[in-house]
């Protein structure tokens, strides 16, 4: 089947593990003194997955939820991204397992390792898929990221959280949200900033000053880039969901991109930084705060250095 299709998001689904980690726990391991965590992160509180649990495990309960809300038949999905840094296996990749446990038999399912800005990658890509193939797409970023951090390094102990959030693209006008303009970009000279380093398990941040200032100016520049191809201006803008690595980052962006701090997701408070998850995550918890017509700004940057920006048109 080929052609030119239609396409919208018709379900959005977020999941994170049950035990939910507050700053106090932390700081008093790290031994920090009260509120040092918000004040610099805008992190109250996080989830952290037990023993046992899974990554397909996680993005399956988010993926159920995305395809419930959407009321499709597993026979109409075509394909499963699946944007994480923390696959269940280096090999096999775990979407082919996540496509299993959701029952999406024959469908293809491949992991997308796009860091933080993995979700917009997978985002494009499906719209794509979509498009031409006339199919439906589910998209599910996922990641544990609370067994890859340094418990005794500050800069990343505080941080990340373990989360899933996905949607559901299918060949239709009638859904949610629609794709307006997009963009994709990355820059290798920042390719070690942050990393697991092959052989090891525990994350590495070599720079956070200059992973601050490069995802600003990533986030920044990639969000100016789609508002420009719109030819939209930042005041039409009803809800801005950037990647939720670091208050200050978003705020910082969103300050060069002329957007108001009203219009900022901010779930970063009760779910601190779990890498691609965070933007589908936000758009999930935040569905029914969205009117039609509204116009949705997306940013992310992340390791690699990967950034994208994406602008959806929520059409109810």
């Amino acid at each position: 089947m080929s052609g030119s299709y239609p396409s919208s998001i018709i379900g959005f689904g977020h999941a994170v593990p049950k035990r939910q980690v507050f700053n106090a726990e932390i700081e008093t391991e790290l031994g920090l003194e009260t509120g040092w965590i918000e004040r610099r992160t805008g992190i109250r509180s996080r989830y952290w997955v037990e023993d046992g649990e899974t990554l397909t495990d996680l993005a399956a309960a988010a993926g159920r939820m995305a395809l419930q809300h959407a009321g499709i038949a597993q026979s109409e999905i075509g394909m499963v991204l699946l944007a994480t840094s923390t696959p269940d296996h280096l090999l096999p990749p775990s979407a082919p397992l996540l496509a299993h446990k959701l029952g999406l038999t024959g469908a293809g399912a491949v992991d997308l390792a796009g860091a933080c800005s993995g979700f917009l990658y997978a985002l494009v890509m499906g719209d794509a898929l979509v498009r031409t193939q006339g199919r439906a797409v589910l998209i599910v970023a996922a990641n544990i990221l609370s067994r890859r951090i340094n418990r005794q390094e500050r800069a990343s102990a505080v941080m990340f959280g373990d989360a899933a959030g996905a949607i559901v693209l299918a060949p239709s006008q009638s859904g949610f949200c629609s794709l307006v303009s997009s963009t994709l970009t990355s820059d290798g000279s920042h390719y070690d900033l942050i990393g697991i380093p092959a052989g090891e398990t525990l994350m590495t941040m070599r720079d956070g000053r200059s992973m601050f200032a490069q995802a600003v100016k990533t986030m920044a520049e990639c969000g100016n880039t789609v508002l420009q191809q719109a030819n939209v201006e930042p005041a039409a803008i009803g809800h801005f969901v950037p990647h939720q690595a670091n208050a200050r980052i978003f705020d910082a962006v969103s300050e060069q991109l002329q957007l108001s701090n009203a219009v900022t997701a901010r779930t970063i408070t009760d779910y601190g930084n779990s890498s691609a998850a965070t933007i589908p995550l936000s758009l999930s918890l935040g569905e029914n705060q969205y009117s039609k017509g509204d116009l949705i700004l997306l940013t992310a940057a992340g390791a690699g250095l990967t950034g994208g920006a994406a602008l959806l048109n929520y059409t109810g």
